[in-house]
């Protein structure tokens, strides 16, 4: 079921030669955490090439630690989406998941510490995840949002909170910023938008998970100058402190002031509620995408429903 909110939709000009390999597209997906990894999974269905940008905000848990201590990317988004795209049978993907639960190691995912010992191997962070993708024979690329770490800061009803973990746990966010406010980003990631046949943007927390990577200013800017479908993938339900009381409405709102341009919304039937939608030009997909519960999607229907956006 589509309804359009405005009378006309989305004009993208020509997508008769796709840019993947093959007929397939080439997609990419923007987001961090656990969302952006069942998204990566979605697309190894349908999709050419491939590459997941990913949020370098974290700073809790085994990331948190290592970032501090090493001062280094947090690992833990950009490990999840390596495993996201390697074989589902994989050995080696499931020790990377692997976490410790003893002694100095504990808490810290096996697959943190390879990445960041080819972080600090290779003195190169995008060639290390190169590396660690032939390692897992991912199919695809990880690229991070930006080329170093990011802080987080958010104006709140309750005064300015600074930080991954305190943004999450805040409540009432008014507008997120970032330091550094304008982070550099590789040009592997704006080339990889600027030759997209399609850019997901999520699901995932709104705040820092979706807009910690696609806010980033450059990347916000390329999106907005694609000539492809931008297609946002909806949350099931809202996330208490961050997002409480969030309809769909309030996610798009928060996107757009943010400078981030969708296109399409795809959401399930049970998922949030759409609230009061006035965003010109925006095309509502409602698809089944969540798995038996309803609690989680589902990668292959996420995967179903996404290939039939490609062509609009």
């Amino acid at each position: 079921m589509t309804e359009e909110l405005s009378a006309q939709a989305p004009v993208f000009g020509s997508r008769d030669n796709l840019r993947g390999s093959g007929e397939r597209p080439a997609v990419v997906a923007i987001g961090g955490g656990h969302g952006l990894s069942v998204t990566l999974r979605a697309l190894t269905s349908y999709a050419g090439d491939i590459s997941g940008i990913v949020s370098v905000a974290d700073d809790g848990g085994s990331s948190g630690r290592l970032r501090k201590i090493l001062g280094t990317v947090p690992p833990g988004d950009l490990r999840k989406c390596l495993v996201a795209l390697a074989p589902k049978d994989s050995l080696l993907a499931t020790l990377f998941e692997y976490r410790f639960h003893d002694g100095e190691l504990n808490g810290h995912a096996l697959g943190n510490l390879i990445l960041t010992a080819l972080f600090e191997h290779c003195g190169d962070l995008q060639t290390a995840l190169n590396e660690a993708g032939k390692l897992l024979s991912a199919k695809g690329r990880v690229l991070p949002a930006a080329v170093h770490p990011v802080v987080l800061e958010a104006d709140t009803d309750n005064g300015k909170v600074k930080g991954q973990t305190a943004v999450m746990n805040s409540g009432s966010i008014i507008h997120l910023g970032m330091q550094p406010t304008d982070p550099q980003v590789s040009d592997e990631v704006l080339s990889a938008i600027r030759n997209a046949d399609q850019i997901v943007i999520g699901p995932g927390s709104l705040f820092t998970s979706v807009i910690a990577a696609s806010g980033i200013p450059a990347v916000a800017r390329e999106i907005a100058q694609a000539c492809c479908p931008r297609v946002y993938v909806a949350n099931l339900r809202e996330q208490p402190g961050e997002t409480s009381g969030y309809d769909m409405a309030d996610h798009l709102l928060a996107l757009r002031e943010h400078g981030i341009v969708v296109d399409v919304v795809l959401t399930d039937p049970q998922g949030l509620s759409l609230g009061e939608i006035e965003m010109s030009g925006i095309v509502i997909e409602k698809r089944n995408i969540s798995d038996a519960r309803g609690l989680l999607h589902d990668p292959v229907k996420l995967g179903e429903a996404l290939s039939g956006l490609v062509h609009l």
